[in-house]
């Protein structure tokens, strides 16, 4: 079936060429956006009275616009079809310009007082050869048709791309999802929701760099292969450069760099920064994600906190509010409902002799179609206002999460490590028997462990379970000393490290700490191997270059690491973090 349809098209693409038309366009500069357009359109309506009252103005506003064919019904002396592009979609309407008529005849092609442009036979000829997927420019009137769809009436039509292989079938969009994420550009090009995630995710980056230049911040950029890998504990990916003779390892983590740029003098700075850490892949888990590392001179782990709230908090109320989402879902709602309309009354328009059992039936599927795709937008909005009225009632910020609410207002919750193991484990972390016995007790290997690894181990079991049914962030304080080599530990309990991890809805979404910039310190935690924890797997990897500039001397500082990736899952409710991501990695396809 491809095949043939891929045959089809290749005829079409000659025939174009034989009418003289380069089928893959050229420059095309003064197409207005379609998001744009339509804004420009019903502000004209407002300036000239109203809906109606634009109806009867004889100069129409003109459209200028370009897109993806993704709808298309040739009705034999009328064309309909929809193109779209990032900002949003417009109806088009063509009809073939009668021999009297030309372009400034202000009366071509009208019916009713309606202004229908008209087209010439070569565009008339090069429409009917069109198929979803193509790639068009369309200029003439726009107006406002009775079912209320904004419409441009073609005079000028212009073929920019020809389509080859067909769209997906199914009139919503890509549905497979492993075909969604292998073919991100059908994705895009058909999914409007897929479209609206990944500009959300480039919004919220913008507003994360926003928040953080404006209070002072520089943006730097450090090396992606190191000689020595660290500031994580990760499996790192290897590579060997030629020209040098050496191996090399893929940043999965800027840490060590950014600090020494603090001792370099730079005292705020942050990188939003690729890292790739040889893992495992699953929902939460890419192996190549994006992270933003942030440090600052002469702050601590309460500043952090504080950035984290206001970074994230803020995003979630000026980006993706319910109310936004509702008055985007409706919108589209009614978008296609008004193109069923149109479908509808041009099909009851047809001659008996045209409407065959085959074309009904196709008519009958496509209608149904759009049915089903109208009531899944218009479940979007009631769900969007569902929670925008919790906003409204509550002054909270909250936003749903599969079938939860996160309340994203400050202050978040601050939770002591050694509390939350108390509570949910039954033990003190420092008391090694009563660990180790808990740690049987959930089938936890403990025997070669140190008791810090131990503690990690109940605390991932139990503890973090029942932070995800946590209904907002919270933020977990004070680790154990043993675990954290990078981290200051608190003055009056050395065996407690002053850092932080952010967790919401089972996500470790923040990571932060009071650096440590005793250099002593810092060398003897490097070179101190704690049993239990992965040799591939730890943050203690010496760098001697490191260490040499904390001897130089390092401001006290604050440090703050937040995965990008997990923050857009939050904030767009996606459950799968190759839904954020525009290529993730897969498996090669078979």
């Amino acid at each position: 079936m491809l095949d043939k349809v891929q045959e089809d098209r290749l005829k079409k693409l000659q025939a174009i060429r034989e009418l003289g038309i380069d089928p893959y366009g050229h420059r095309y500069d003064t197409a207005e956006e379609m998001g744009p357009l339509r804004a420009r359109f019903e502000k004209w309506e407002t300036d000239n009275g109203g809906t109606e009252a634009a109806k009867a103005v004889q100069l129409k506003l003109r459209g200028d616009a370009a897109g993806r064919v993704m709808l298309f019904r040739d009705m034999g002396k009328m064309i309909f079809a929809t193109i779209r592009d990032e900002t949003g979609q417009v109806q088009i309407a063509l009809r073939k310009r009668k021999p009297a008529s030309t372009p400034d005849d202000k009366t071509a092609g009208r019916e009713g007082g309606a202004a229908q442009g008209t087209v010439d036979d070569t565009s008339w000829k090069l429409a009917a050869l069109l198929d979803l997927g193509d790639i068009i420019a369309i200029e003439g009137p726009m107006e406002r048709t009775r079912t209320g769809e904004i419409t441009i009436w073609a005079e000028k039509l212009t073929l920019l791309s020809k389509s080859l292989n067909p769209m997906p079938e199914k009139w919503h969009g890509l549905s497979d999802i492993q075909a969604r994420y292998r073919q991100r550009y059908l994705d895009l090009a058909s999914n409007p929701e897929s479209m609206e995630v990944f500009k959300k995710r480039i919004a919220i980056i913008a507003h994360f760099r926003k928040v953080l230049q404006d209070k002072g911040f520089v943006e730097v950029e450090t090396p992606m292969m190191q000689s020595v890998y660290g500031g994580a504990a990760a499996r790192p990916f290897t590579t060997h450069h030629n020209a040098l003779d050496m191996d090399l390892f893929m940043r999965i983590s800027p840490e060590l760099y950014l600090k020494r740029l603090l001792v370099g003098g730079m005292s705020k700075v942050f990188e939003i920064n690729r890292n790739f850490r040889n893992e495992g892949i699953d929902t939460r888990h890419n192996p190549e994600f994006t992270m933003m590392e942030l440090y600052q001179a002469y702050a601590d782990y309460e500043v952090m906190m504080d950035i984290t709230e206001e970074l994230v908090s803020t995003a979630a109320e000026r980006l993706v509010s319910p109310k936004a989402i509702f008055q985007a879902a409706l919108k589209v709602a009614e978008s296609i409902n008004n193109e069923a309309m149109e479908v509808g009354q041009a099909f009851n328009k047809l001659p008996e002799t045209l409407q065959t059992a085959d074309f009904v039936a196709k008519t009958k599927t496509y209608l149904l179609s759009m049915v089903d795709e109208t009531d899944r937008y218009i479940k979007l909005a009631l769900a969007s206002l569902a929670a925008a009225k919790t906003r409204d009632v509550t002054g909270n910020i909250v936003l749903p999460y599969g079938e939860r609410q996160i309340d994203y207002t400050r202050p978040w919750p601050r939770k002591k490590y050694a509390d939350l193991v108390k509570e949910y484990a039954g033990v003190d972390w420092k008391d090694e028997p009563a660990v180790r016995a808990k740690a049987r007790e959930l089938k936890i290997e403990d025997s070669n462990k140190d008791l810090a690894v131990v503690v990690n181990l109940i605390f991932e079991a139990v503890v973090e379970p029942e932070l995800a049914k946590m209904n907002q962030p919270v933020f977990v304080i004070d680790y154990p000393a043993a675990i954290c080599p990078l981290t200051r530990r608190k003055a009056d309990d050395p065996s407690v490290a002053l850092r932080f991890e952010c967790f919401v809805a089972g996500m470790e979404l923040a990571n932060a700490y009071t650096e440590l910039n005793d250099p002593a310190v810092q060398e003897e935690n490097f070179r101190q191997q704690l049993r239990g924890e992965a040799a591939n797997e730890t943050m203690r990897v010496m760098d001697e270059d490191f260490v040499t500039a904390l001897r130089h001397g390092m401001p006290p500082a604050g440090g703050l690491g937040i995965g990008i990736d997990r923050v857009i899952m939050l904030l767009t409710n996606r459950q799968s973090i190759r839904d954020v991501v525009l290529f993730p990695l897969l498996r090669t396809a078979e």
